[in-house]
């Protein structure tokens, strides 16, 4: 079937309709693992939520708009399964998250690309086992203080969003092994040096006029990341800046 009957018959209120397209609900997949993506769907129907012991949940490729206050059983019957550890929601129409995403404390693997956050969701400040967070093709402008709690996080996707400097936070987390921040308008970057846990740092397509310096080691990908000289990009770093400092007065 084709998604545009499929995006016409998630409008119809039908028990049947509804289980043509996400087939039937009601066992524990033996891999507790529940897979929704590209389903068309605007509503998550609380059928899909009622498995305590699910640890993977995808749905991707949606239309959902948000972890659906309209189903108001949502939060605790999602939000609140003891064993999720993995969440899948990119490429949807979210804006928000609610707040009771915090109860998933064993989430460690948290997917939000390609939607419609113009904020920061400070509940995944929360989320204290988070180890990989995905936020790419967003409209965010900055990351909150508080993310710095996430001291088991090790790797953060930014690529695609309105960032215009390198979020100051990431300089203070250095247990981050990966850092994206790949399609943003970020002019310079300061020294990542000092992140002894870094082990590639995205930054292409920004208009940087420096590349950020780090560690020996650490992979970069972006304009001058083939520069083997670090006092030379030092020197570069200072030259840029009091040109920065020179267009701002």
């Amino acid at each position: 079937m084709g998604n545009t009957m499929r995006g016409v018959i998630t409008f119809i209120p039908s028990e049947r309709i509804q289980q043509y397209l996400l087939g039937k609900l009601t066992e524990m997949p033996l891999d507790r693992t529940l897979d929704l993506s590209s389903r068309q769907l605007r509503r998550l129907p609380v059928s899909a939520c009622v498995f305590d012991e699910l640890v993977k949940l995808y749905l991707s490729d949606n239309k959902l708009h948000s972890l659906p206050m309209e189903l108001q059983d949502f939060p605790e019957a999602v939000c609140g399964l003891p064993q999720m550890c993995i969440l899948y929601l990119g490429n949807n129409r979210l804006w928000s998250l609610p707040t009771e995403l915090k109860n998933l404390k064993d989430l460690n693997t948290l997917w939000l690309e390609t939607n419609c956050f113009t904020v920061f969701p400070k509940v995944i400040c929360e989320l204290y086992n988070l180890k990989t967070l995905h936020l790419g093709y967003n409209q965010i402008r900055s990351l909150p203080e508080e993310l710095r709690m996430l001291q088991e996080l090790r790797s953060i996707w930014l690529a695609g969003n309105q960032l215009t400097e390198f979020p100051p936070v990431l300089l203070e987390m250095h247990g981050l092994a990966v850092i994206d921040v790949d399609r943003n308008k970020i002019r310079y970057f300061p020294s990542l040096s000092h992140m002894q846990g870094l082990k590639l740092i995205i930054y292409d397509h920004n208009p940087c006029v420096n590349a950020p310096v780090v560690s020996e080691g650490v992979k970069r990908v972006g304009r001058w990341a083939d520069s083997p000289d670090p006092e030379i990009e030092e020197e570069t770093s200072k030259v840029t800046c009091s040109a920065l400092n020179i267009g701002l007065n």
